[in-house]
């Protein structure tokens, strides 16, 4: 029987509805919010996988274009590869459920969230972490939630709980927290250059909120809830546990604080081999048992070096960053390329830069009008990187994620459209790792931005902290490593400028986190990045004054949009001819944006004027070099831009006297003019010896410099004229200077 449930949170009211839709699922929920619809939806294999050492928990997120009223792009007119947007989503969700299953469960579980409907005003990405929250606890799927999830913004100095579509792009801060009574288990972050004690706040309003959540999920649990299945642990085989207790312990103790990763990986396999082989007859197929008793053994040997040693796996003091090196300009032919290492994390990030309009990203999902991106930062993870040996696939959900963190950390400082008129797209290939490849995709993309030109306006670094606690003991790392994630109980990756923080993202499986400890984290993560700024200062500290050589010059102009046609010409024959005649790349916008690529400079500014040319009007008093067209026997017409003329009268060629049309142009001269005058008929009389005068002048000028000497070589010529003798010629001057009527029939005026 169907059943719906309500909250007023926000000023909106959330509903959750179960017993209508997926009724075969272990459960479901539909939830609603505004108009914005999600079906959640969970269930859990009836037996354990064999052989596995995690948990497979599956987390899909499908976004339906009708939920948009909107039709997939493309010839296949149907739903593919998930959207980056929705891939992003499922991983919050994923990482706001995972830490709350049984460590020891082995049963897949599923967990599928389906937009069906969007209102353009309700997101319904935060729907769905909720929504599956609560299919999850009123499932008979064992699992230690609720969780609640809001969204954060800040729009002049005012929070705002789950801001709408409309709201979000005004706010300086969006935060997206995940949590439960105990504390936060997810946050994902981005802002613009955000103080610490701000995201504290944040975080502190946003538990709140999620207490509120929490509480409602839990009274709809008591209500229509199913009894949890019990999912009995691992039994032990205690005869293997003794002897490496009572053998190892100290053996796998000292393998832990080898500090080179391949090194102490080699120690541990070694000692896991020995275990493995040791029980071979007694334990034949106990190799899984082994590998997840090895891994027990070294959490606690981690754990215990922190909190009970104070000292960390390579030796480091807990705020002691690894060494650093940073390096630019590493690759000869690319627009702008760092290489960033950390410890055993490298990251070789490149910059490419390309044209508006034809090289940005276009977005295709759900939001109508959607914007395209002019920023784009792509994160690969090839194997060699931890040296493996995997097929090379196209990019899986953690290399989405990582790049979505580091291009989130970069976008605040990105230069405006009308500043620095490029797409840029940034590549982070990571070469090795050992912890926080994002944050090194963040420096790395830093620094090679700066290397290709691109004007950001600060610099900005990332630091990944984490946190070992037990009791009433912790310990909070400064530049995890591997092998510290892993153990850990926290991953708390903060990216930002010498200012404030632009990125923020946190998993957490230690329940719940302090006011205190939050303080403590943030603090030592700006002390460490101020670190790195500095380190990554010693190689470039602001961005080349210079494009690189290798970049493509893009000039934009804005024009009036009535004069696209203009440029497009008909069936697009003049934008074709200007490609073709300068090489240049040109994009035109409906709001009369002309964006220009080219690789010389020269071809640009030689697409430029004539696009300028186009779409230029006539003003009297304009100087202008013109092309002479066509002569008639009173003076010779004159293009001053491409398919507007002028008339050059013969009487204001020269101060000298010109006996003859033909003995002072030909067809295809150059001639520097002026606009005398446009007449109320939109005709153009033009005049050169009024600026005979000026050549001096005009000589300095790149425009008319070329043009000066052939205008003094023509005027010395036409010095050598014969004078003339008595007046000038009768029909000397143009018809609408003499007020002669244009020629024709005459009307019947009757008889005389």
């Amino acid at each position: 029987m169907a059943e719906t449930f309500s909250l007023e949170l926000g000023g909106k009211t959330l509903s959750f509805e179960t017993g209508r839709m997926a009724k075969q699922a272990n459960a479901s929920i539909l939830a609603q919010w505004g108009e914005t619809v999600v079906l959640v939806t969970s269930v859990m294999s009836d037996k354990p996988r064999e052989g596995l050492d995690f948990f497979p928990l599956l987390v899909d997120y499908e976004e339906r274009y009708y939920s948009a009223g909107k039709i997939p792009g493309g010839f296949i007119k149907r739903e593919g590869r998930p959207a980056e947007s929705a891939i992003l989503t499922a991983r919050v969700i994923d990482r706001s459920i995972r830490s709350l299953f049984p460590e020891h469960m082995r049963n897949d579980v599923h967990v599928v969230g389906t937009v069906l409907s969007v209102d353009q005003l309700n997101m319904p990405g935060i729907l769905a972490v909720n929504a599956a929250s609560a299919a999850l606890a009123i499932s008979d799927i064992p699992w230690n939630g609720p969780i609640g999830a809001v969204r954060i913004g800040y729009v002049n100095g005012e929070f705002i709980v789950n801001p709408t579509e409309k709201e979000l792009p005004e706010s300086s801060l969006d935060i997206i927290v995940a949590g439960h009574r105990g504390g936060i288990t997810m946050v994902e972050a981005g802002a613009n250059e955000a103080s610490e004690a701000l995201l504290i706040d944040a975080l502190e309003l946003a538990q709140k909120e999620i207490n509120k959540i929490v509480d409602f999920i839990e009274e709809m649990r008591s209500k229509v809830g199913r009894k949890k299945i019990e999912i009995a642990p691992p039994a032990h085989i205690e005869e293997i546990d003794e002897w490496v207790v009572n053998t190892l312990s100290n053996e796998i103790y000292e393998a832990i604080q080898i500090h080179e990763k391949q090194k102490r990986a080699a120690a541990l396999a070694a000692i896991s081999e020995r275990i493995v082989e040791r029980f071979a007859e007694s334990h034949p197929d106990s190799g899984g048992y082994i590998a997840g008793l090895m891994d027990e053994m070294t959490k606690k040997g981690v754990r215990r070096l922190i909190l009970d040693d104070g000292r960390r796996a390579d030796g480091r003091e807990m705020n002691q960053l690894r060494p650093i090196t940073c390096e630019v300009g590493v690759l000869p032919r690319t627009h702008g390329s760092a290489l960033f290492t950390r410890g055993e994390t490298q990251s070789l990030a490149v910059t490419t830069l390309g044209m508006v309009g034809t090289d940005d990203q276009m977005l295709d999902g759900l939001k109508w009008d959607e914007p395209s991106k002019r920023f784009i930062l792509h994160y690969n993870f090839p194997p060699y990187s931890v040296g493996e040996v995997r097929p090379m696939r196209s990019p899986g959900r953690r290399e989405i994620g990582h790049g979505a963190l580091a291009e989130r950390a970069l976008r605040p400082m990105m230069p405006s459209e009308e500043e620095f008129p490029y797409v840029v797209r940034v590549v982070s290939d990571i070469l090795e790792s050992n912890g926080s490849s994002s944050m090194a995709s963040v420096c790395g993309g830093s620094l090679s931005m700066m290397d290709a030109g691109v004007p950001i306006k600060k610099p900005v670094a990332g630091i990944a902290m984490g946190l070992i606690a037990d009791g009433g003991k912790f310990g909070i790392l400064t530049d995890i490593q591997g092998l510290e994630d892993h153990y850990g109980d926290m991953d708390f990756k903060v990216a930002g400028t010498k200012d404030g923080v632009t990125a923020l993202q946190m998993d957490n499986k230690a329940g719940g986190i302090t006011r205190a400890i939050l303080e403590q984290a943030l603090a030592q993560a700006r002390e460490g990045r101020m670190k790195i700024l500095e380190n990554m200062g010693s190689a470039i500290s602001s961005a080349r004054p210079e494009l690189s050589p290798n970049a493509p010059r893009i000039i934009t102009l804005s024009v009036d949009p009535e004069k696209i046609r203009e440029i497009i010409g008909p069936g697009g024959k003049t934008i074709r001819s200007i490609v073709a005649q300068t090489k240049a790349k040109i994009d035109v916008e409906d709001d009369g944006r002309v964006f220009i690529s080219a690789m010389e400079s020269e071809a640009a500014d030689m697409a430029r004027k004539i696009i300028s040319d186009l779409t230029r009007d006539i003003k009297a008093g304009e100087i202008y070099v013109g092309k002479v067209t066509r002569m008639i026997n009173f003076g010779v017409f004159v293009e001053l831009l491409p398919g507007k003329e002028g008339l050059l009268h013969v009487s204001e060629i020269s101060t000298n006297h010109i006996p003859r049309i033909e003995d002072a142009f030909e067809v295809g001269d150059g001639v520097l003019v002026i606009v005398k005058e446009i007449d109320d008929m939109n005709r153009v009389n033009l005049s050169r010896k009024r600026v005979l005068d000026r050549m001096e002048e005009l000589s300095s000028d790149p425009t008319f410099a070329e043009q000066i000497p052939l205008e003094r070589e023509r005027e010395e010529r036409y010095s050598k004229f014969p004078k003339s003798e008595g007046n000038p010629r009768r029909d000397s001057r143009p018809p609408h200077e003499r007020g002669d009527r244009p020629r024709g029939p005459r009307p019947d005026r009757g008889r005389r």
